[in-house]
This record gives structure tokens, C-alpha cells and sequence, in this order.
């Protein structure tokens, strides 16, 4: 490999010989446009509307398959280029149906862009365009109209490279050409969504998200996907304060472009629940009342205050942040003396897969480890706290953000305490038995960071807001307000729930009981983290970033 020198557009730039006119021009912000070109595909020179003008070559050049070379000079936009872009545009316009009123791809769509920037306008053909099915469900989760298709192969080449199966195929041919399964098949291996991501038109919807909402009514927030310990980075999608789809957001050091379709799917939808847990409660008389922060927390400390540090014991969780389980262990160690602290497991024997999938299914277990919640010298880990609680020497117990009930053999003794407080944001088994539940914010919600399995430290950003955070932002009492978390048109009239992150909800316990907490946000918790977990010192939310930062 060698640098070679390239004019294009009359800007030289030096780059590696082994790149192609796009990609030269692409990492020197020069736009070339594309719609069967993706970056992380193999080429198929399908779509002809990247040509350019290349010296010294007789024929217009597509830009994705033409190599750069020593002294090469191109045009991107001279009359030659935009003649021909027009005649592809129009070529591809012949038999779409325009209809973009009722496609879910408006206002994203590379299709729709490309047809205002670098079409004629109108077209010469004025016969009936071929029609072709419609509203195809090609597998259970993606639907597809072939009327739309521009026959790019984006989806046929990523379910063949980057999911390892093959599933789709083009069939027919001219203007009958279309995309199908095998007869009896269908588009259903782990990955098959990130084909609606990549289609360059309103060919491949998502159902889930089908008709729901125009993008432009939606508010768009960087985020980690909780799916797993693999953590891909993704955009959370939301209107009327309420999430509406998760998308990945590249990452090449986690999760390249893609991610999972259980993550895409199944790992927000509690959000939105109507089980959610709406503000805090105390059991009264057997039932579940609510109260308020005041009276909810003050229950807390006076219960665990009747018994001695070696009758109380904490499970902190994967599914927390950083913060969360670092001031959770603080609160246990430090205040409470108690070393009896632990979390659960959620691994899957053989889930992992080779391309993204973890076993583990937690999101910072590895962070949760890290931060403290790992029982003390000489302190019962997780099967000791239910031995202690069988026993009768564990009489009090304080979990956050997990079911723990779900544990088979926890669930058998738990009934046995005396005192249990959790953490919950949607109702579940722990949260029928306990004293207390203290509502606590989802990962959509709040500010805070989580570790994945390869020690990679990233971002949580709250993308629905509760009462809380309203309150805050309205009253602007918040010392440091999340760039990310501003008032926004797309929260609407949803609802707001009374829920609070964990580790403010154990600070405020942990003052009440005598200890000082003075964090005023997360990232306040994290600056102490840094200066008493050697793994985190010198990072900072800043050095985080939206890429995240691994720990030495």
C-alpha cells in the first residue's frame, strides 16, 4: 500500500492507493452520491448514479469500483456528471410508485433526497408503471414492497456477509426483478432488521415501527443498548415522551453498524408499560400504598436501623449503571458496615453468537464487578445471602433494578425476611413481596454510564423524561444540565412517571442514616468513582463520548 495524490473537485488530497474514488472523497467530506454503495458491504456497482468524470477516461467512471490513482483527476459535479445523474435518477423514478406521503422512509429516505437534489423534475415516460406485491411479509419482523425496491442488493449482500446466511435473492429479471426468499423461507435470523436500516428506500419497513410516526416528530438520543453485555450503541427514538425504536449507531470498536433484533425489540418495550411503577410505595396493612419520596425513604432507614450490619444484606445489579452500584456499595459498606453484597447472574449457556450476541445478557456486569458489588472480605456472596436468609442470620435485605425473586432458590426464602426494600421500574415478583419499592428510572431515563465485557466504558443519555428531570429542567435546578436531556417538543403530553435514579435514591437514604452524599448529578458520582477505582481514574463523561473509553 502507497499514498497517492488525487484531485477531485480541484481539492488534492493524498490517500491510500487501495481506496476507491468514493471512499477517497468520503474521508476528505467531498459527497459523492450512493445508493448501492455501503461501507461495510462488498461492492456491486448496482445503482450507477456515484458516475464521475475521471481524465483522460472516455466514459463516465462509477466512483465505488474505480480505484484511485497517482495524478488521477475527477469531477464530481461538472455538466458531463450531472446530465447522467439526472438520467439515472429518472431511469430509477420510472416505475416507483412516489409514493412518499405514505412511506415510513420519508424524511430519511437517500431516494427521496437524491430525487430533489439531482432530478430533472419530471419524467418522459407517461405509461402505467409495472406493478409489482405489496405489504409482503418477508419475515416476521421486516415487511416488503417491491414497487419501492431500486434493486440495490444492500440487504441480499448484508444477510449474506454479515449475518452468514443466505436468505434473500434477486429473481425474475428487467423491470421484473425482485427480491425473494427461498419458497418456504423466511428472512428470520438474528440480524434480519439492520436490512431496513440499510435499505436506501421504503422498500424494507420495520413493523414494530410501521406507521407509528413521521421521524421529524421525534426526538433522537444516544444511548447503549441493555440487551446484553456487548453494549451497541444506538439512537433511541422517541415521541410524546414514549420510545418508539431503538437504531444502531455505529460503533466500530462495539458493534460496527448493526445490532441485534432482540435489542432492537424486546429491550425498551418496559418503558413504556403500563406496569410501569409510578412513584414509591410502602406496605401498609398488607397492601402496597403509595406515599411519597419522603415518607418511602425514611421507612427505608428506620427498618435498617433495627438491625446490626451483619443481619443486612445488599444485591446490587448488572442492569444499574456505574453509579448506581457504586453508591449502592458505598451505602452498604460504608454507612451500613455491612459486607454482604452481591448481584445476579444472567448468563445463557452457548448464547453467544460470532458476530454480536453475548451469553451474558446484562448490560455492565463487568462495571457493576468493578464499582464494589462484590461481597467483602469475609462477606456472603449471592448464594450466601439466600443460606443467611434460610438460616435466619440475614434479616434484612436491599436490592436495586433487578427480580430478584426470579432467583429459584432466593425465591423460596425471601418470604423469610423480616425487612426487604427494591428497587423497581416496572412491577415484577420482588416488587409483590417487598415492604418497600422505590420506583427507579430505566436506562432511557437517566444519565450514567455501564461497562461491557471488553471493559469499554459508555454513555447512558435519558431519552424519556420523568417528573423529576422535568422539574429540574423547568426550574433549572439542576447545577449541570445534560446537553442531551433539554426540553423537547417530541416528550409531548406522554406520561411522567415519579421515578428517580438509583443512586440518588440511596444517597438521600444514606444521608438520612448519616452518611454524605453530596452528589448533585451522575456525573458528579462518576468524579468520585475516577478518583477511588483505579480502573476509571483519568476518564471523565467528556472523554467518553459518544464512542466510549476503554479501561487499561
Amino acid at each position: 500500500m502507497a499514498n497517492v495524490k488525487v484531485t477531485i473537485n480541484g481539492k488534492l488530497i493524498e490517500t491510500d492507493s487501495t481506496r476507491t474514488i468514493i471512499q477517497a472523497a468520503r474521508e476528505n467530506g467531498i459527497s459523492i452520491p450512493h445508493f448501492c454503495w455501503h461501507e461495510k458491504l462488498s461492492t456491486a456497482g448496482n445503482c450507477r448514479i456515484c458516475l464521475v468524470d475521471v481524465e483522460k477516461m472516455p466514459k463516465l467512471a462509477i466512483a465505488c469500483m474505480t480505484n484511485v490513482a497517482e495524478g488521477m483527476v475527477v469531477n464530481t459535479k461538472n455538466e458531463r456528471v450531472v446530465n447522467a445523474r439526472e438520467a439515472v435518477m429518472e431511469f430509477i423514478l420510472i416505475n416507483h410508485p412516489l409514493d412518499c406521503p405514505i412511506c415510513d422512509e420519508a424524511g430519511e429516505c437517500k431516494l427521496q433526497d437524491y430525487a430533489y437534489k439531482f432530478s430533472q423534475g419530471y419524467s418522459r415516460f407517461g405509461d402505467d408503471k409495472v406493478h409489482k406485491n405489496k405489504r409482503v411479509e418477508i419475515g416476521p419482523r421486516v415487511m416488503f414492497d417491491a414497487e419501492r425496491c431500486i434493486s440495490c442488493s444492500r440487504c441480499i449482500r448484508f444477510c449474506d456477509e454479515i449475518a452468514g446466511v443466505h436468505q434473500l435473492q434477486f429473481v425474475n429479471r428487467g423491470d421484473h426483478t425482485t427480491i425473494e426468499t427461498f419458497p418456504g423461507e423466511t428472512l428470520d435470523n438474528p440480524y434480519s432488521m439492520n436490512v431496513v436500516d440499510i435499505c436506501p428506500v421504503g422498500a424494507l419497513t420495520n413493523k414494530d415501527f410501521r406507521f407509528k410516526s413521521r421521524v421529524w416528530e421525534m426526538s433522537f438520543t444516544e444511548s447503549i443498548c441493555n440487551g446484553c453485555a456487548r453494549g451497541c450503541n444506538i439512537e433511541i427514538g422517541v415521541r410524546n415522551n414514549g420510545i418508539l425504536r431503538l437504531t444502531p449507531r455505529t460503533n466500530d470498536d462495539v458493534n460496527s453498524n448493526w445490532m441485534c433484533d432482540h435489542g432492537r425489540l424486546d429491550t425498551w418495550k418496559h418503558v413504556n408499560a403500563e406496569d410501569r411503577i409510578t412513584g414509591p410505595m410502602v406496605r401498609k396493612g398488607g397492601i402496597l400504598v403509595d406515599v411519597g419520596w419522603d415518607e418511602a425513604m425514611a421507612k427505608v432507614a428506620g427498618e435498617l436501623k433495627l438491625f446490626n450490619k451483619n443481619e443486612i444484606a445488599f444485591i446490587g445489579s448488572a442492569f444499574a449503571s456505574n453509579e448506581d452500584n457504586y453508591v449502592l456499595a458505598r451505602f452498604a459498606k460504608e454507612v451500613l458496615g455491612s459486607k454482604h453484597i452481591d448481584r445476579m447472574s444472567h448468563r445463557i449457556d452457548g448464547g453467544d453468537d460470532a458476530l454480536l450476541i453475548r451469553a451474558d445478557k446484562t448490560p455492565n456486569d463487568t462495571g457493576a464487578a468493578l464499582v464494589g458489588i462484590v461481597p467483602g472480605e469475609g462477606g456472603r456472596d449471592i448464594e450466601g445471602i439466600v443460606q443467611g436468609i434460610r438460616d435466619g442470620h440475614i434479616k434484612a435485605l436491599y436490592a436495586i433494578d433487578d427480580d430478584i425473586a426470579q432467583h429459584p432458590e432466593l425465591e423460596k426464602v425471601i418470604t423469610k425476611l423480616e425487612f426487604f426494600a427494591v428497587h423497581a421500574s416496572n412491577a415484577n415478583k420482588s416488587t409483590r413481596i417487598a415492604d418497600v419499592v422505590l420506583a427507579s428510572s430505566t436506562y432511557a431515563e437517566r444519565s450514567g454510564t455501564i461497562t461491557n465485557f471488553q471493559k469499554r466504558v459508555q454513555r447512558l443519555r435519558p431519552a424519556v423524561v420523568t417528573l423529576e428531570r422535568e422539574r429540574a429542567l423547568d426550574g433549572l435546578t439542576m447545577s449541570r444540565l445534560d446537553k442531551f436531556a433539554a426540553p423537547n417538543d417530541s416528550w409531548g403530553k406522554g406520561p411522567r412517571r415519579d421515578s428517580r435514579a438509583s443512586w440518588r435514591i440511596v444517597a438521600a437514604i444514606g444521608n438520612i442514616m448519616g452518611g454524605k452524599f453530596k452528589y448533585m448529578t451522575a456525573e458528579d458520582v462518576f468524579t468520585d468513582i475516577t478518583h477511588t477505582v483505579d480502573a476509571f481514574k483519568g476518564l471523565t463523561y467528556l472523554k467518553i463520548g459518544s464512542k466510549g473509553a476503554l479501561l487499561q
